[in-house]
């Protein structure tokens, strides 16, 4: 499709910062090229975080899921300022007036926690964002060298 339609070959490229193809995007997951495997544990993490309408309740809005607003990527392919590598989530883009940018993470920041729950992929971050309700909840950022907790109202 974005051979053909400009516009659909723009929004790849301003999602996923790729030009190649295929690039699948599933909610705020991003997969470049064909990772069967990663594409599948994306689909069951979201049918898993999923609750159903009666459980989600009428407070929570019409879809229930909770989404930071950055884009991530599985922290151990990229090595942190002074070659740290560091397992958890990687912040390759903020979304501007989203939650994340609220809390001031930024791009190259790696989220190692979740309300307390460690954090080694983005699986991991997916999972634990689909178990939270509404309201605040404190992220553990490792940040260049350093690490520090930032709260964000989902």
């Amino acid at each position: 499709m974005v051979d053909v339609d400009r516009a659909a070959a723009i929004e790849m490229v301003r999602r996923s910062g790729q030009q190649g193809v295929p690039v699948t995007i599933i909610g705020d997951n991003v997969v470049v090229g064909f990772d069967r495997v990663r594409l599948e544990r994306i689909l069951a993490s979201m049918q898993s975080a999923s609750p159903t309408s009666a459980e989600r309740g009428a407070s929570s809005g019409s879809s229930g899921r909770r989404s930071l607003g950055a884009k991530v990527a599985d922290a151990g392919r990229y090595v942190l300022p002074g070659g740290t590598a560091v397992a958890g989530a990687y912040v390759g883009s903020v979304n501007p007036g989203s939650p994340a940018e609220a809390a001031g993470l930024k791009i190259g920041d790696v989220i190692v926690s979740v309300g307390g729950t460690p954090i080694a992929s983005v699986e991991d971050l997916t999972a634990a964002l689909g178990k939270l309700g509404s309201g605040s909840v404190e992220i553990g950022l490792a940040r260049g060298t350093g690490r520090r907790d930032v709260r964000v109202e989902l």
